[in-house]
């Protein structure tokens, strides 16, 4: 682990955990679709995304425990915390709802983590650049496939565009917290391990303009932003989300598999 001059290693603690999260927590609500998806190959993409977010969770928090210095693992972080522990964004635990509101949700999502990995292949601390850098190549894929969907979806019938409207709308609230910078991450900010994503919301709204312009949708219209999850705030969806992911660790605690 790359050590931090000037910045205490908690804040590398809580920052890793809230990039591996978001990973886990989506990663969680996609593998919900396996076997319920609309189509074969797309039960096999959502869940082929899913594992690569799992795979980027179990990077991030095994980083975090080596911050944190405790002994827990990746696997302790992701099944043995409460949900008021979890630094997930708020988008990530949203429900499913229908294959639109999925979409909608991987739409925003992964177009932000694209731009986020990016910058942070750069990153100081060479493990969170390593594996961003990795990341950032299957992230591109991730933010390509929800993209073509609301294409697909936008411009189709007159139904598939009701319901990504209606989802998209649901989501949308949510995208404000993507760029949020608290004072936990300005230290990270300044040392050059975190980036500041605040710099890439011209570019993201650019994304999501031109994608929403080929898809025939209205950008939703601005709301108040609902934010939380990053200080352990989160919605009632986590708790019920975390109680199924968590079940057989806390039911068998002393279990070796």
């Amino acid at each position: 682990m790359t050590k931090l001059v000037g910045v205490k290693e908690n804040l590398l603690f809580d920052y890793a955990c809230r990039l591996g999260d978001d990973s886990l927590i989506l990663g969680q609500r996609l593998s919900e679709w396996c076997g319920h998806a609309p189509m074969l190959e797309v039960d096999l993409s959502l869940a082929n995304v899913g594992l690569d977010l799992i795979g980027q969770a179990t990077h991030f928090l095994a980083l975090a425990g080596e911050a944190e210095g405790k002994g827990r693992d990746a696997d302790a972080l992701a099944f043995r915390r409460d949900v008021l522990d979890f630094r997930n964004c708020l988008l990530v635990e949203q429900p499913n709802g229908d294959f639109a509101q999925t979409i909608a949700r991987q739409f925003l999502f992964s177009n932000w983590q694209e731009l986020l990995f990016r910058e942070l292949g750069t990153s100081t601390n060479l493990a969170i650049a390593a594996i961003a850098q990795k990341a950032v190549k299957e992230v591109a894929y991730h933010a390509r496939l929800a993209n073509e969907w609301m294409v697909r979806l936008g411009d189709g019938t007159a139904e598939s565009h009701a319901r990504l409207a209606s989802g998209l709308d649901w989501m949308w609230r949510f995208s404000d917290e993507l760029f949020e910078v608290d004072a936990a991450i300005e230290p990270l900010i300044a040392s050059g391990v975190a980036c500041d994503i605040r710099k890439l919301r011209p570019e993201w709204d650019g994304i999501v303009a031109r994608v929403l312009r080929d898809a025939t949708l209205d950008l939703p219209k601005p709301r108040r932003a609902t934010v939380g999850g990053r200080s352990g705030h989160h919605s009632e969806h986590l708790g019920h989300l975390l109680t199924e992911m968590q079940f057989l660790q806390r039911a068998y605690p002393d279990a070796k598999w």
